[in-house]
């Protein structure tokens, strides 16, 4: 039976930002057409640093910075990247009036900043990525996975990252 969403799957602690970097490159190199990663957290959590390194881990070779003056850049890798921040909007109805999010999503990965901003119209299928703490401390992260697809990204995710030597475990 799946976790009801906002149930942490996992809590990993990541000290520093390349270890976060790190973490998002394991979730890169697992995913399958279609995965939605949501990412909240503070300014200076480490939203976009693990959006880089999940491009990273897609084998992005272009420059991932935050688009939040665009709200949604795509990047060519093994897996079409869409990359959207949702900083700037007020609601969910900012986002859909904008069209960020629509079927060209399913033949790639989205990976989607200040998610909250969606409300109740986030994809149903998702990971949740809830990131604590900015600025030179370590983040506390709590991750959830909203179906048992990305339950398995989750894991397979974590389970890379962990074989590299990432962080002290799973909660």
């Amino acid at each position: 039976m799946a976790t009801p969403v906002g149930v942490a799957d996992a809590r990993l602690v990541v000290p520093d930002p390349g270890e976060m970097h790190r973490l998002g490159a394991a979730f890169g190199a697992v995913p399958r057409a279609g995965d939605v990663i949501c990412l909240y957290g503070d300014l200076g959590a480490g939203k976009t640093v693990f959006a880089k390194g999940l491009a990273a881990g897609l084998g992005v070779q272009e420059t991932v910075s935050s688009p939040s003056f665009i709200l949604m850049a795509e990047y060519p890798g093994r897996l079409r990247l869409f990359h959207i921040d949702l900083y700037r909007l007020a609601d969910a109805a900012e986002a859909q009036a904008g069209g960020l999010l629509d079927e060209r999503q399913a033949d790639g990965v989205t990976v989607i900043e200040w998610a909250d901003r969606l409300g109740d119209a986030r994809p149903a299928a998702r990971v949740d990525v809830r990131i604590g703490g900015s600025g030179d401390t370590a983040r506390h992260l709590e991750l959830a996975a909203a179906d048992d697809g990305h339950r398995r990204l989750l894991d397979r995710a974590i389970d890379r990252w962990r074989a590299e030597g990432g962080g002290p475990g799973r909660g």
